[in-house]
């Protein structure tokens, strides 16, 4: 009785669905990514704006920044949603935005620092927390064990 209660209270049911939970934030961050970086990728003026943004926050070589950002933004999209190199690309863009708080969002309230904050938090739950079981990080580390497990087992001839 008591375990039903306290199952109850803190919804312990609802921890089956975590690999679900973490599949759907990656695929809406991902999302996300690929759609405010695509415009800079297909349209050179569009990159040129950002280039100039980059400039009127004293960005270091932001001809080379603003590529960089805007590629890292997009590729890390596409990892998030089929979970390829997810510990990896969340730590780059946990550093891409952190950077973006600190050089853009700095002066603004903390409203003007959420989207890049979430962001940058977001980076960092994905590269601690890792894709969880619907990405192809698990399909390879399965993979990985599976054939490691083999050659341990095998015998010496």
């Amino acid at each position: 009785m008591r375990s039903r209660v306290t199952d109850l209270l803190l919804l312990t049911p609802l921890a089956q669905l975590g690999d679900l939970g973490l599949f759907l934030l990656r695929c809406v961050t991902g999302a996300f990514l690929i759609y405010q970086s695509h415009d800079n990728i297909i349209s050179a003026a569009r990159m040129d704006e950002f280039v100039k943004f980059l400039v009127q926050f004293n960005f270091w070589a932001p001809e080379l920044m603003a590529p960089l950002s805007v590629w890292w933004q997009f590729i890390a999209g596409i990892g998030f949603i089929i979970g390829l190199l997810t510990r990896w690309l969340g730590l780059i863009t946990a550093f891409n935005f952190i950077v973006a708080v600190w050089m853009v969002h700095w002066s603004q309230d903390f409203a003007g620092w959420w989207p890049a904050l979430i962001l940058a938090f977001l980076g960092l739950l994905f590269a601690t927390l890792g894709p969880g079981r619907y990405a192809l990080d698990s399909w390879i580390a399965k993979r990985a064990r599976h054939d490691r497990d083999r050659t341990e087992t095998a015998p010496a001839w």
